[in-house]
């Protein structure tokens, strides 16, 4: 739900699964075959597992990261794994990148521009992502949603950024 002002996007745990299997059907309708999946943890993580459950393709993980204050909404400087994780030896082939969100456009537009200046073996390299902001300067090849107004995306696992295993023992009583 966007608030009234368009500063802020609130998101379910059923618009999130919606909006993932909509990011699948776009990428399928297009035709695109690819051979890896390579998301961008941590946003990244569940759309791409749940990508590569449908399309039966190995997911490979690359951890990246930028929002770090102010319980993630200050970005910071980027930083990109050295590594990636992947059951397939090296990443190579036809591969599409996932994250959750091209929100400034900065983390999709470095971790493209690395690996193709990286990563000879891989052919042909694809973006998707749930959500694009207006101010993105990056457009993926696949995404569900524009967001013109540039709201902050409340997505419905971030109270997980701010519960410490502490109060997790408080909630249950153990």
């Amino acid at each position: 739900m966007l608030t009234e002002d368009g500063k802020h996007l609130y998101v379910s745990y059923d618009e999130y699964n919606n909006l993932v299997e909509k990011l699948a059907l776009k990428i399928h309708k297009s035709g695109w075959e690819f051979d890896i999946i390579l998301c961008l943890a941590r946003g990244g993580l569940r759309p791409g597992d749940v990508l590569s459950r449908i399309f039966d393709k190995p997911l490979a993980i690359m951890s990246t990261s930028s929002y770090r204050a102010e319980a993630g909404t200050v970005r910071g400087n980027l930083d990109i794994a050295r590594y990636i994780t992947t059951p397939k030896g090296e990443i190579a082939g036809k591969v599409l990148l996932v994250d959750d969100l091209a929100d400034s456009g900065h983390t999709l537009k470095a971790v493209v521009e690395m690996l193709k200046t990286n990563y000879a073996p891989i052919t042909e390299l694809r973006s998707a992502v749930i959500w694009t902001k207006g101010m993105s300067i990056f457009q993926p090849d696949y995404s569900v949603e524009f967001l013109p107004s540039n709201p902050w995306i409340h997505q419905p696992f971030e109270g997980y950024d701010s519960l410490s295993a502490e109060r997790l023992l408080d909630k249950w009583k153990l």
